[in-house]
C-alpha cells in the first residue's frame, strides 16, 4: 500500500485474514480453555478482539479510542462468530486508508502518533492469532512481512518508551536472536514460544 507522499504503510489484511480463519475452527467447547495469555480464557480472547478491533477502527479515523480492551469470558456476545470476522475486515480497511497513518486530522492520537497506533493493530492481530491457533489446537500461518514489521516495531518501541511498552507487554520471555523472526516476536511480547495448554 502506498501513501500520497509514496511512502509504503503496513497491510493489515493478511492478519486480519487468518485471524478471520481461525476464528471460524473455534468450537464452542474451547470457550473456557486457556490461551496464552494470563487467566484469559478462549471466550476472554475473543471479546478482547472484539474491543480492540472496534477501538483501532476509531484511531485509523482519527476518532478518540474507547479504554484498553480487556476481554471478558462472560460479556462475549453470542453473535461473535458473525460480528468479530467483520470487525477484522472492516478494520483492515480502515487501515488501508493511506491517509490514516498521517497524523493530521487525528487528534485523538495524542500522545501517539498514527503510525504508532497502526503498527500496535497489526501487532494485535498477529499476536492474538498465535494466541488463539495454539489455544484451540489449530495451525497458525503467520505472514512474515507482518512478522518482520512488528518485531522491528517493538524492538525501537521498547527502547525509545521502556514504560509505556512494559505496560502493554509482559516482561519478555528469551529467545536466541538466531531464532525464527516469530518465535522473537512472541518472546519480545512476553510469550512463550513453546506454550501448550495445560494437559
Amino acid at each position: 500500500m502506498v501513501r500520497d507522499d509514496g511512502r509504503h504503510v503496513p497491510d493489515l489484511t493478511g492478519p486480519a485474514a487468518e485471524l478471520v480463519r481461525l476464528v471460524d475452527g473455534v468450537r464452542d467447547e474451547q470457550l473456557g480453555a486457556p490461551t496464552p495469555c494470563a487467566a484469559t480464557s478462549v471466550a476472554g480472547l475473543l471479546d478482547h478482539l472484539l474491543g480492540l478491533t472496534h477501538a483501532f477502527r476509531l484511531a485509523a479515523a482519527g476518532q478518540p479510542m474507547p479504554g484498553p480492551a480487556h476481554g471478558s469470558a462472560a460479556a462475549l456476545p453470542a453473535i461473535w462468530r458473525a460480528l468479530l470476522p467483520h470487525q477484522l475486515d472492516v478494520l483492515a480497511q480502515a487501515w488501508a486508508a493511506p491517509e490514516a497513518w498521517l497524523d493530521s486530522g487525528h487528534p485523538g492520537h495524542a500522545p501517539l502518533p498514527a503510525g504508532v497506533l497502526g503498527l500496535i493493530a497489526l501487532d494485535e492481530l498477529v499476536v492474538h492469532g498465535w494466541d488463539l491457533a495454539v489455544a484451540t489446537g489449530q495451525e497458525h500461518r503467520p505472514d512474515p512481512v507482518a512478522t518482520q514489521l512488528c518485531l522491528a516495531f517493538l524492538v525501537d518501541y521498547e527502547s525509545a518508551a521502556p514504560d509505556a511498552f512494559a505496560a502493554m507487554f509482559g516482561p519478555r520471555v528469551p529467545v536466541p536472536g538466531d531464532a525464527p523472526g516469530f518465535r522473537r516476536l512472541l518472546g519480545q511480547t512476553g510469550r512463550d514460544p513453546d506454550w501448550s495448554p495445560p494437559g
